[in-house]
């Protein structure tokens, strides 16, 4: 006699795992659950890429922003994993309720992110952390999604065939790592550049949403109860509304996070190949702001201050061929053709949206003095070190790098040694350099990493800094004056300042460091308040 209630044999699969009642042969069953995971693979990519991508342009040092995200969704995908094993009794259902959780969380993760970001950001206090304490939440729970999804398609796929472990895992991991190529691919791409952040996000939320929903309503319906097909034919349908709507407003959200973010002044707000430009104000006798990728770049009471004392000190010397780095705001172009005897202004600039705004937005180029536009002046589109690497010809008697700021991780290479013995190679023996290293007062340790870096490409450098006036701006401008040697280059007074007064403004060396009590500041020079 037959005992049915007696224990199965070791190894014997459970009795809830047989074959699976499919609509279709099961060869392409099972490929249908192998498309699944590729496309559930690409879109949790994406996720992860938006959430790093976010990270970096609005909280910045996109190193610390992406190693933070990526352990943490790393950790949480392993946790998920775990979790799956609850599931296994009822994989179809679990997936499905997996992957309508991951298209609303994942889809709506940049939306949120931004709001609280544009709205709350500028809270302080308590909440001062509020903004990256949302990311890492949202991190976590995209992780434990995506974690939790490898395990139910093994089961599915199990379900329709039989076959051995390492057979089915190599399967579904080639299609998962296909996958993942292809979103990897997808994002910086395609959805970036053409859809943006936040409808990027949203569409990649509606293509996971209907994957899933497809695979698990269409090919294993028969595995659900009635209730079941109906409660996650509802939540799809639910979270595919969701995502329409936000999807439609979020042009209108783009532009009311803007206005939180910037004021109410905003301009022009475009992405260029390079970076999301920004113009507030500059008409209308409205101070002009130029925010570079969500970073104040120039504008208000300071940004002739921050730009005389950039360029001026560099033309004591000899000053007929200039060569400006970066710069494509035409503001530091303007400073070099307010000296005589300039003769050719050569600007090597990465973007050349900035550059077109520079000539044509009537704001900027009034700003600029229309410099871009003088036949002195002419324009490559290049990134600054390869365009250096192909340098050649007559020395410059001045370099001026008017670069994104040291403190920002994808510029570093533009403040390396091997940048600066570019720069000395296509120097005149007398020449100089002028780097812009920083805020001295907040961040010492970078100004200083600067000069030391530039001593090591053989520089003597002379540091000189400007105090901010502006509640936009930092507290001050750090700058080094660099010529090629041993000797520092000396800083000499701006002819547009009284002489007396600059000779007293250079006498407040060691005063100066003195008032700033920054522990290892060294004494600099603090250039006159004119500057």
């Amino acid at each position: 006699m037959i005992d049915t209630h007696a224990p199965a044999p070791p190894g014997a699969p459970p009795s809830w795992a047989g074959p699976a009642p499919l609509p279709v042969r099961p060869g392409t069953g099972r490929f249908l659950v192998l498309v699944c995971g590729f496309v559930c693979a690409a879109c949790g990519l994406v996720y992860e890429l938006e959430l790093v991508a976010f990270a970096s342009y609005l909280m910045g040092d996109s190193v610390t922003q992406a190693s933070v995200v990526l352990s943490v969704m790393v950790f949480a995908m392993g946790i998920g994993s775990l979790g799956a094993k609850r599931l296994r009794r009822r994989a179809a259902a679990g997936f499905g309720a997996v992957e309508s959780a991951l298209a609303l969380v994942g889809g709506c993760s940049a939306m949120a992110l931004h709001a609280v970001f544009a709205w709350t950001g500028g809270w302080g206090g308590m909440w001062a952390g509020g903004p990256r304490c949302l990311l890492v939440a949202f991190s976590l729970a995209i992780g434990l999604l995506i974690g939790a999804e490898v395990p139910l398609l093994m089961e599915l796929i199990q379900r329709i065939r039989r076959q051995d472990a390492g057979g089915a895992v190599a399967d579904l991991f080639a299609a998962d790592y296909v996958g993942a190529l292809v979103g990897g691919l997808a994002f910086p791409f395609l959805l970036l550049p053409f859809l943006g952040q936040l409808t990027g996000a949203l569409l990649t939320g509606t293509v996971n949403m209907v994957a899933g929903g497809a695979l698990v309503l269409g090919l294993f319906r028969r595995d659900l109860t009635r209730r079941a097909r109906w409660t996650l034919l509802v939540a799809g349908l639910l979270v595919l509304g969701i995502l329409a709507t936000a999807a439609a407003l979020a042009g209108d959200f783009e532009r009311a996070a803007r206005r939180a973010v910037y004021g109410t002044d905003v301009r022009v707000a475009v992405r260029t190949g390079v970076q999301e430009v920004v113009l507030t104000g500059g008409t209308g006798g409205r101070p002009l702001r130029l925010y570079l990728d969500g970073r104040l770049r120039a504008g208000g009471r300071d940004e002739s201050r921050y730009h005389r004392a950039l360029v001026h000190p560099a033309l004591a010397g000899p000053h007929a061929r200039v060569l400006i780095l970066g710069g494509g705001d035409g503001l530091a172009a303007r400073e070099v053709l307010r000296r005589r005897g300039v003769r050719r202004v050569d600007v090597v600039e990465l973007d050349p949206g900035l550059v077109d705004l520079a000539r044509r937005d009537p704001g900027l180029s009034a700003a600029n003095g229309s410099a871009l536009a003088d036949p002195r002046v002419h324009v490559t589109t290049a990134d600054a070190l390869t365009w250096l690497r192909g340098a050649h010809g007559p020395g410059y008697d001045v370099v001026v790098a008017d670069l994104p700021d040291p403190g920002i991780t994808a510029g570093s290479k533009l403040y390396s040694q091997e940048f600066y013995g570019l720069a000395r190679r296509v120097l005149a023996p007398d020449g100089r350099l002028v780097v812009h290293a920083g805020p001295v007062t907040s961040r010492p340790r970078t100004f200083w990493t600067v000069a030391t870096t530039l001593r090591a490409a053989g520089f003597a450098t002379s540091p000189y800094r400007v105090l901010g006036d502006d509640s936009g701006t930092p507290h001050d401008w750090g700058f080094l004056l660099a010529a090629p040697g041993r000797t520092p280059p000396p800083l000499r007074p701006d002819p547009g300042h009284p002489p007396a007064a600059t000779r007293a403004a250079l006498a407040a060396d060691a005063e100066a460091a003195e008032r700033t009590r920054i522990r290892g500041l060294r004494a600099s020079t603090l250039l006159h308040p004119r500057y």
